[in-house]
């Protein structure tokens, strides 16, 4: 176990895999082989090095020459996409789901050791989620840092538009769309799209903030827009703003935008559109492409995760949509 914790080391210090191995006299394919398995398991160096020698055995094999984390190891791993999903469910916790996997591997990891591996696990393949979600809970929004445009076809004109973007906690579904401005209209109108979008309304909306939601800005108690406090309780949903200082209430949306940068943006920004109605188009084609992809690490997508985790936990739909109350004072 000294010779492997001095190949990661080494390895961790950008050393060659020739340096490695002339220093603890082994072939180069032997040191090659222990970082096969180090980046298969998706640890990094300082995580295996806090494992105490029979972790690591397990971790990389009881033989010298095996590349494989141990039979053990690779049934937890694979257990941990499943744990993943079936936490953000109401009333699971990890206490049952550790119950169930040791009722299926008794031979498996005690429920302490369950938990640090799956806390590593979800640090790799997710490292900007740190918050536990559950189904149905909350749907985050704002607006994108970057605009979008399209050209006038008559005079030529580059229109800039803002982007709102939307996603649901635990499946992380997600909603773009253009809008003209991030005044209150257009705003409310983009997160009426959304529970549209999505077939239901969650617990809470969560905004960051922003002018077109929040009119006083406060640690404590932000005071709402009228409007926007309306159109919560005609969708039977509560308003939360995101809590200043409190930058984990916004890292999911500030996560999905910059995802959106990539996954909408860049294929978007390759081609022109004539109207605000041919652009949304574009991007909600480029959205289902993204909604459908595997999430990293995981064997299913946002989509097949808000079919089976987060769509039934929504409150059903008004049957009529929300109606802007006219603010104007009488003449």
């Amino acid at each position: 176990m000294s010779k492997i914790r001095k190949i990661l080391r080494m390895n961790s210090q950008g050393r060659s895999t020739r340096f490695i191995a002339a220093q603890i006299e082994s072939s180069r394919n032997t040191v090659r082989k222990y970082l096969a398995v180090l980046k298969k398991s998706g640890f990094t160096f300082e995580e295996v090095n806090n494992l105490n020698d029979k972790e690591l055995e397990d971790l990389f094999g009881k033989t010298r020459e095996n590349n494989q984390p141990s039979s053990r190891m690779q049934s937890m791993l694979r257990c941990f996409p499943h744990v993943d999903k079936e936490l953000k469910k109401t009333g699971m916790n990890r206490q049952l789901l550790w119950e169930a996997y040791i009722k299926e591997f008794p031979d498996g990891y005690k429920y302490t050791q369950f938990c640090t591996y799956y806390n590593q696990w979800k640090t790799r393949v997710n490292p900007t989620m740190h918050m536990d979600h559950k189904a149905g809970d909350k749907l985050y929004v704002d607006f994108a840092g970057e605009k979008m445009n399209y050209t006038d076809k008559e005079t030529g004109e580059v229109i800039e538009v803002e982007v709102f973007v939307a996603i649901l906690g635990a499946s992380q579904l997600t909603y773009v769309e253009a809008v003209m401005s991030q005044q209150k209209e257009d705003f409310i109108a983009a997160c009426e799209n959304t529970l549209h979008f999505i077939g239901g309304v969650p617990a809470a909306i969560v905004p960051d903030n922003l002018k077109a939601a929040v009119t006083k800005s406060s640690r404590y108690e932000p005071t709402l827009n009228e409007t926007f406090e309306d159109f919560a309780d005609h969708y039977g949903t509560t308003i939360l703003p995101a809590r200043a200082y409190r930058p984990r209430d916004k890292a999911l949306v500030e996560g999905a935008v910059k995802i959106i940068y990539t996954k909408v943006y860049a294929p978007l920004n390759k081609h022109i559109y004539h109207s605000l109605s041919e652009l949304n188009t574009a991007i909600r084609q480029a959205l289902e492409v993204h909604n459908s992809q595997l999430l990293k690490g995981r064997n299913y997508s946002r989509k097949l995760q808000f079919e089976e985790i987060e769509r039934q936990t929504l409150a059903p739909l008004p049957v009529l949509r929300y109606q802007f109350k006219s603010t104007s004072m009488p003449g």
